[in-house]
């Protein structure tokens, strides 16, 4: 499996591509806001040859469904996302503008995804792990060949997702880390919705969140 990260928009969030040896991929959180940011994300997929398949957000804050609509538009895709997500995606046409951002709005969640569930492309299988705490319907998807996780904005580097917004709760997400993020193997490669990659083991031994 390849992996491909961008950082769009004023949040650097980060989308991921995730593409292998079939030229299949998804697009996990299309972040791209303006038409810069959606030419670079449509020019690696036509210098790679990839056909996108599946349009998947780990969560719906307005951060990393900025490019939903034009993702769906440009390669015909439905929205994949837990159904838990319906209101917090429901809600980013009323408070995108109050934070600067003038919002295409996002389809609807047309395919429901949950834990006993698996999102697959080409030869590739990525396991679903329920994590709230962050968002009500907070998801990562986890790569067991090649130890990757998606993570979302549950765990990052040295720190975990905010709490403080509408549906989050700290006690949720820290149980969410624990009992599904601490049972990977501890060379799990962590990418999360921003900032830089860890790993399991070093965010167990370091990650003054979860002490």
């Amino acid at each position: 499996m390849k992996l491909k990260q961008f950082a769009f928009n004023a949040y650097a969030e980060n989308t991921y591509v995730l593409s292998d040896e079939t030229h299949q991929c998804i697009i996990i959180d299309p972040g791209c806001y303006d038409q810069a940011e959606k030419d670079t994300l449509v020019d690696y997929i036509n210098k790679e040859a990839l056909k996108p398949v599946q349009l998947v957000n780990t969560h719906c804050h307005i951060d990393h469904v900025l490019g939903n609509k034009f993702v769906a538009d440009q390669y015909q895709l439905k929205l994949v996302a837990h159904q838990l997500e319906v209101p917090v995606l429901a809600s980013v046409a009323n408070y995108g503008p109050s934070m600067g951002f003038t919002v295409e709005p996002s389809p609807p969640i047309e395919v429901f995804i949950d834990e006993h569930q698996k999102i697959q492309f080409g030869n590739t299988t990525l396991d679903i792990l329920f994590t709230p705490g962050h968002s009500p319907g907070s998801v990562c998807f986890y790569h067991q060949a090649t130890n990757t996780l998606i993570g979302g904005d549950v765990l990052f580097q040295m720190s975990i997702g905010r709490t403080d917004l509408p549906g989050g709760d700290y006690d949720t997400l820290i149980n969410s880390i624990q009992q599904q993020l601490w049972k990977l193997p501890g060379e799990t490669i962590v990418y999360p919705g921003h900032g830089p990659s860890t790993n399991i083991a070093f965010e167990k031994a370091n990650n003054p969140f979860l002490q």
